[in-house]
Parts: structure tokens; C-alpha cells; sequence
């Protein structure tokens, strides 16, 4: 006798649709409390028919993220382990842009919602999801401004939770993975000022300054006078009142200003510390030209960016970072980042990969969120916390499967004294 199909039977053949694989690599649950899939294996339970109807609208990576996003899939157990099993499988463990099903597939897809009654309109997007299409020209200044705000103003109390302490938005420094969160990032910083080579009086530019670590910590401990840009007033607001509270207004200006628009130079060293990936390939001439152009001859450049290590790609503004993390962001890869910022009077003194160092970072940042996930949710919204908890978890794993690294690259500006002879002067 034919055992009867269940709801989850037929979402896993509808999920494995999506995914190109003949047996999704997760066990689901459907909204009947059905299971299916390999036992054993992590469960992802589907909460409502919307979101099948969110993957026959949209049967890729966003359909998956908008349901996600909307509660209406959960996760039942580790995020890690659920998130590593779906990013191995099928289309998801692809490294470069999803591909979509094939004509075969969403008919089948179609097939499994008509027979669970899951046809209708398509659902609206998650309030957190953003298109800045018609927000002006890419990269221009307005449009970056846009760009800034949706990932960065979504509440200083929402970051404080995820961040900890240091509030320090960037990949942290291990010595080992017990070091903790909080001393990690404080060697980042201090590893950074040595690199700058910053001594009393120095004059810095801190390139994103975020909420003032990287400005507080050169002013604090190197005795530098700092001026911190940012494009988010939440940030700039944040940080000036933790400059006020350090005592530190003499010596630390936070602006809320674009690095094109910075005309007060020249600056003895320039941090710019996870601010590149903002920037766009087609922009980072004009970025290293504005740069260049604000450092004193023998002043220093340290550009801290994430890199993809998975050959060239072109912006998809239809996958999940795109739309709810970083709109307009742009990952390079480390040959081609280096190759824009060296260039005759820009000498590269030294580059040091980081990419083990972000996943533990990451690890740490999503175990807070964890740990607070009720105020974090207060502070922004569920949605809010579910986009940072899937682009957390899944860029973790990506920067343990080697799809991405993070680079610092320090160069010295021509025509000043000269680099030490070796990098222990730093290190």
C-alpha cells in the first residue's frame, strides 16, 4: 500500500525545487507538524502556505531570505548547523550568483502549491527589505547616503546589544578563540595605530568611524587628534557622546560627512576600517585619488575590507545582502583591491589576511544577539533580528569555507621619511 504523501513530503520535493537537489539536505516540518527529510538532520519548519507562495513568486535565494525574514520558516536548533547544510547544497553552495530553477522545476514547484493550497497573490516583502532603484545614481553621494542609513540607523540600543561593549562593527584581532570579544577588538584597534605608526599629535582621518572606537582608542592611547566621518546620524550622534563622555572633544571631531567632500587636510594617517566594500569597483579610483590626495608625503594609508575570494562577480541587487544588509555593497578580491590602491607615490608596506579572525568574530556577534534576542527585538523589530542573525551566521560560515577573506592593507605615501625596514615595528 502507497503511504500518503504528507505536507512536509511535498515541501521537501517543492524545497529541493528551489535548490536543485533531489532530497533538500535539512529535515522540514510542515504547518501540520508532518516531518520529512534525512533523520537526523537540522529542521527547518514551514510555519504557513505563504511561504511556498514566496518561493512560486520569487524560487531563489530571495524567496528563501523574504520567508526567513517574515517568520513564516523557522529554525528548529542551531543556526550554524542548519545554515551550513542548506549552503552546501544544490544551488545555495554555488559560489557565484544563484541560479534560477528550471522550467521543469517550477512547474513542479507550482504543481506542489496548487496542491497544498498555497496559490494567491504575491506576499509583500518584509518591512526590512529595501530597493534603492529609484533613489538616484549608484554610488552618488545621495544614494550612498541611502545605502548608509538602511544598514547602519536601525537603533544605536540594537547595535549595543549585537556589538558588546566595544562597539566596534569590524573584524576583531584573536590571539586565540578563548581571547574573547571585547579584548579581540581591542587589539584591533591597537594593532591598527601601530600600523598608522601614530604618535602624540598625530592627525588622523578614521574613514567610517562607526560609533568612535577606532577615534576614542588613537586619541585615548596614542594621543592623536582624530576627525571621524560617518554617513549615519544615529552613528555620529552615538559617538559624539561617547567622545564627551572620554573627555576626549579637544582632540576627536565626528562628522557626518562624505569622504569626498573632506577639504581640511592633510592628515599624517588615514584608517578606513570596513568602509571600502561600500564603495563600488567602478568608485575605488576616486576613493584611493581622495585618499592619496588628503595623507602628507610618508603618511600612511591602512584600508580594512572584506575581499572575495571566489573570482570576479557582478552586484546582484536581487540576492538577500543586497536587499536587507548591505544595498550597493561590492566585494573585490584581494589582488585586484591591492592593484587599485598601490600606485606610484602609494607604496604597500604590508598586507595581512584576517579571515579566520572575522568567523570568530562573527561566531561572538551571533551569540549575543542570541543571548539577546528579546531585547534585540524590542529595539528593532523581529525581522530586524532575524536579517542579522541569517547574514551573521551565513557570512561566518562563508569566511570558514575560504568564499571570503578580510585584508588589511597598510601603504606608505612617497616623498616623507622612510618605512621601517621590517614589519616588527608593528606587530
Amino acid at each position: 500500500m502507497t503511504r500518503q504523501r504528507t505536507v512536509a513530503d511535498r515541501l521537501a520535493a517543492a524545497l529541493g525545487a528551489v535548490l536543485g537537489t533531489t532530497e533538500p539536505p535539512v529535515r522540514l516540518r510542515g504547518w501540520d507538524g508532518s516531518l520529512a527529510g534525512p533523520p537526523g538532520a537540522p529542521v527547518l519548519a514551514i510555519r504557513s502556505r505563504r511561504a511556498l507562495r514566496r518561493l512560486v513568486w520569487s524560487p531563489g535565494q530571495l524567496g528563501l531570505a523574504r520567508a526567513y525574514v517574515a517568520g513564516d520558516i523557522d529554525i528548529e536548533g542551531d543556526v550554524f548547523a542548519t545554515f551550513a547544510a542548506l549552503r552546501s547544497a544544490g544551488r545555495l553552495g554555488e559560489t557565484g550568483p544563484m541560479a534560477p530553477p528550471t522550467w521543469r522545476e517550477r512547474l513542479g514547484l507550482l504543481g506542489t502549491a496548487v496542491a497544498l493550497g498555497a496559490i494567491g497573490p504575491e506576499p509583500a516583502p518584509p518591512a526590512e527589505e529595501v530597493d534603492l532603484g529609484r533613489a538616484g545614481r549608484r554610488h552618488s553621494r545621495s544614494r550612498d547616503a541611502a545605502a548608509i542609513s538602511h544598514h547602519y540607523d536601525v537603533g544605536n540600543d540594537f547595535y549595543a546589544l549585537v556589538l558588546g561593549p566595544s562597539m566596534v562593527y569590524s573584524c576583531a584581532v584573536w590571539e586565540t578563540p578563548e581571547t574573547g570579544l571585547d579584548a579581540a577588538q581591542e587589539a584591533k584597534l591597537d594593532l591598527v595605530c601601530r600600523k598608522l605608526g601614530l604618535t602624540p599629535g598625530s592627525r588622523l582621518l578614521d574613514v567610517g568611524c562607526g560609533w568612535g572606537s577606532m577615534a576614542i582608542h588613537a586619541a585615548q592611547r596614542y594621543g592623536a587628534d582624530v576627525v571621524g566621518i560617518t554617513l549615519s546620524e544615529e552613528q555620529a550622534r552615538m559617538a559624539r557622546k561617547r567622545v564627551a563622555e572620554a573627555g576626549l572633544t579637544d582632540r576627536v571631531d565626528i562628522r557626518v560627512q562624505d569622504y569626498r567632500a573632506v577639504d581640511d587636510g592633510p592628515f599624517d594617517a588615514i584608517s578606513s576600517i570596513g568602509m571600502a566594500e561600500h564603495v563600488g569597483r567602478g568608485q575605488m579610483p576616486e576613493y584611493v585619488a581622495a585618499l592619496r590626495a588628503l595623507l602628507r608625503p610618508g603618511g600612511r594609508l591602512l584600508n580594512h575590507a572584506i575581499n572575495w575570494n571566489a573570482g570576479t562577480t557582478t552586484p546582484d541587487p536581487d540576492t538577500f545582502i543586497s536587499r536587507y544588509v548591505f544595498p550597493d555593497g561590492e566585494l573585490l578580491g584581494l589582488g585586484e583591491t591591492v592593484g587599485l590602491l598601490e600606485s606610484a607615490d602609494l607604496e604597500v608596506l604590508d598586507v595581512e589576511a584576517l579571515r579566520q579572525h572575522y568567523a570568530l568574530t562573527l561566531r561572538a556577534w551571533v551569540q549575543l544577539l542570541e543571548q539577546n534576542w528579546s531585547a534585540a527585538v524590542a529595539a528593532s523589530s523581529e525581522g530586524r533580528a532575524r536579517v542579522w542573525r541569517l547574514y551573521m551566521a551565513a557570512c561566518a560560515l562563508a569566511f570558514e569555507g575560504g568564499d571570503m577573506g578580510v585584508n588589511q592593507v597598510l601603504l606608505q605615501k612617497t616623498g616623507g621619511e622612510q618605512p621601517p625596514l621590517r614589519r616588527t615595528a608593528w606587530t
